[in-house]
């Protein structure tokens, strides 16, 4: 992978040149061609989640939630910030500012959104719009302890480093399915999440 200064200032520069949300649909159908027809099928309910970068001394460093083990569906998973998009989300933007404060205390004041991705179409039926921004200055956080049980943050280092970026499989309905992995520390970064992190890599990076 070629070199990159990994900052906010970068990350802002290439999501306002790039991110303008046009482009194919990406998906969980990716790693699974045999079920495009059903995953797109599925993808009807709108979400939208942040996909937001805080400066650190290393360089850009990415928001990132592991959410609660008391959570219906996705328990105890690594998430970005986000949720379904309400009849009162003028746009996805609006959405995933609003739930990313909901979720993890960050005041929306505070976080400045550059672009967007195509749309991720996930195999439990969303369509996500990843919203693309940064967080200015280190605004308190204070996680919703109904929805999360951790907000970290990992350097886009990291996650930009294609060699990190691993192909992992489960049976599943009797089918073995396959999803990208990120792992990270203690942190098992998969699924969604690490599909919508990939098309950063190759939207902004690659």
């Amino acid at each position: 992978m070629r070199s990159a200064p990994f900052g906010v200032a970068d990350f802002s520069d290439r999501a306002v040149r790039r991110g303008d949300g046009s482009g194919p649909e990406a998906g969980d159908f990716r790693y699974n061609p045999d079920a495009t027809d059903a995953i797109r099928a599925m993808a009807r309910k709108d979400a939208a989640v942040l996909v937001s970068v805080i400066e650190r001394g290393d360089g850009a460093h990415m928001v990132l939630t592991k959410r609660t083990e008391a959570l219906r569906t996705h328990s105890g998973q690594i998430a970005l910030p986000g949720g379904r998009i309400d009849p009162d989300d003028l746009t996805p933007e609006a959405a995933a500012l609003r739930e990313c404060e909901e979720e993890t205390g960050i005041p929306r004041d505070a976080v400045r959104t550059v672009g967007r991705l195509p749309v991720y179409l996930s195999g439990s039926g969303f369509r996500i719009h990843p919203v693309l921004a940064v967080i200015e200055g280190d605004p308190p956080v204070r996680p919703n302890p109904d929805e999360v049980e951790s907000v970290f943050e990992v350097p886009m280092a990291f996650l930009m480093n294609r060699d990190n970026h691993r192909k992992g499989s489960v049976v599943w309905n009797g089918k073995r399915r396959y999803f990208l992995e990120m792992p990270y520390g203690e942190h098992r970064i998969w699924g969604v999440t690490a599909g919508i992190i990939r098309t950063v890599y190759e939207g902004l990076y690659a």
